[in-house]
């Protein structure tokens, strides 16, 4: 809503429309071409997707959200979004097949090409092109087009021992490491009326967690419950002298905002409100001129309020606004990544504090 505001400046009417049925909630704003008015045309304008990122980018800061701090100039096409999940192509397909056909050791392309067709491919010739489907394709693949160690020169020199073939491995992303996090009070969710079935996957559960606490611990080398202690306390300290960096910029943001308002408007104004004070603040001219005599003495109220003595040239203020903001995108990158931080680190001891419990608990029983 706010975006959509800022975007046409109050002047169109626009509909946000959010998505909520699917796996990344977005939105979709639709507004007017023609504005309140109806005297004039929205005109979309030479670098409009860098002023809607910016815009965007604005937002998310006032409101503590993140950005994309580099954004890529293009993105995936689907398969590759999709990773590992992507259905394979025809020429993947055609080069595992292959693969596997080469794992039998054929002594010839013949009993290759035989092996192929027994695996449901159908293979055909056009002059010295071997070409290759399944059933159900519309198109044919030639093995030139497979790449390289699946021509038909490289397969013959397969085939002759004159070469290794090495089959084509398909690029995976490496999944992010799993995050710790806090393990499960088996109690509490019994009390909660859970059966057995939870208390085994719980159980399953708690014990990865802690596996994964133990290779965090070693990786940061805290395997001193004093340096752990030390360590998470520090950044939690840091997250919040962020956030209170951040939350300083934020304000002083909100007072210059506020002050170059009064500034205009005290500017609009002045020279109504000492036609006025010349006039023996007659009560004619203040019914003629109200509305801007209110708001030149709102203006002063407003100055006085602030402790302003002497007003700042609203460049300065801007200039000073522009600085707070390229230091609160600095800040709050940072400040992300401490979060990130701060968050492990008490994650992990929790499961630690946890665990030295479940310990004392398990000790004082036996003793009982």
């Amino acid at each position: 809503m706010e975006f959509a505001k800022r975007f046409t400046k109050g002047k169109h009417a626009f509909i946000v429309c959010t998505h909520i049925d699917k796996a990344h909630v977005h939105n979709h704003i639709i507004w007017s071409s023609v504005n309140l008015d109806c005297d004039r045309k929205f005109r979309n304008f030479w670098g409009s997707t860098k002023a809607v990122r910016h815009l965007s980018d604005t937002l998310c800061i006032e409101n503590g959200l993140s950005i994309v701090e580099n954004p890529k100039p293009h993105g995936k096409s689907y398969d590759q979004w999709l990773g590992d999940q992507a259905k394979p192509s025809h020429r993947e397909l055609l080069r595992a097949a292959i693969d596997n056909a080469l794992a039998k050791k054929p002594t010839d392309l013949d009993e290759l090409l035989k092996l192929l067709r027994e695996s449901g491919y159908e293979v055909s010739k056009r002059g010295e092109s071997y070409r290759l489907k399944l059933p159900g394709w519309g198109k044919v693949s030639r093995l030139d087009s497979l790449g390289e160690g699946y021509t038909l020169e490289d397969l013959l020199a397969v085939l002759a021992g004159q070469k290794e073939h090495t089959p084509r491995q398909k690029s995976v992303k490496q999944a992010d490491p799993p995050k710790v996090n806090l393990l499960l009070d088996i109690q509490v969710k019994l009390r909660a009326g859970k059966g057995a079935g939870y208390v085994r996957w719980a159980k399953v559960f708690n014990l990865k967690q802690m596996a994964q606490t133990v290779n965090f611990l070693t990786e940061h080398n805290l395997l001193e419950y004093a340096v752990l202690e030390e360590k998470a306390a520090a950044a939690t300290a840091h997250h919040n002298e962020l956030s209170a960096k951040i939350k300083a910029a934020e304000k002083r943001m909100a007072e210059i905002a506020v002050l170059r308002t009064h500034i205009i408007n005290y500017a609009k104004t002045r020279d109504t409100y000492v036609a006025y004070r010349k006039a023996g603040y007659s009560k004619k001219f203040r019914e003629e001129h109200e509305e801007e005599i209110l708001l030149h003495q709102a203006s002063k109220n407003a100055f006085d309020d602030m402790g302003v003595k002497k007003l700042p040239k609203v460049k300065e203020l801007q200039a000073e606004y522009a600085k707070l903001l390229e230091e609160k995108k600095k800040t709050y990158a940072e400040y992300r990544r401490s979060r990130e931080e701060m968050r492990e680190l008490l994650a992990a001891k929790a499961n630690v504090d946890r665990l030295l419990n479940m310990e004392a608990e398990h000790d004082a029983e036996n003793k009982k």
